[in-house]
């Protein structure tokens, strides 16, 4: 599987998983919105509340992943991406990816400093189909 249709496969998927790791060494998955900006499969960009649980693990273990999955009535699709996962508090990046209605999330606005950025940096990646899994890396 090509890297081009594995990323056009993630774009079209509405949830994304993300997987972090407790403070006792467990993975903590989580469903959110899709990433708001992805630079092909390298980077990816999620807003959430720089108060979350998510955050604190993050910052003290950047080990990370991120799965999206697509089920049809027979075909099951899957790709996870592992990675080192950023969280980025910076006015640029934030007003980077920052839409009209978060505001509805993030009642400071744009400069809220309960809002921040998760940027996913992908080192490889499983592509899973058709009972065939195929590992592939990350193109820089």
């Amino acid at each position: 599987m090509d890297n081009k249709t594995i990323e056009n496969f993630i774009r079209k998927q509405k949830v994304a998983f993300i997987c972090s790791i407790d403070e006792e060494g467990f993975p903590n998955v989580k469903a959110m919105l899709k990433p708001r900006k992805m630079d092909g499969l390298h980077h990816f960009y999620f807003s959430t509340n720089t108060s979350s649980m998510r955050v604190k693990q993050y910052r003290n273990n950047s080990n990370a992943c991120i799965y999206f999955y697509h089920k049809g009535l027979i075909k099951y699709v899957g790709v996870m991406l592992k990675g080192k996962m950023e969280v980025l508090t910076d006015q640029e990046t934030k007003d980077m990816i920052w839409r009209k209605g978060d505001t509805m999330f993030y009642k400071g606005g744009v400069t809220d400093p309960d809002y921040c950025v998760l940027k996913f940096t992908a080192e490889s990646g499983r592509y899973y189909c058709d009972l065939k899994t195929e590992r592939f890396t990350i193109d820089q």
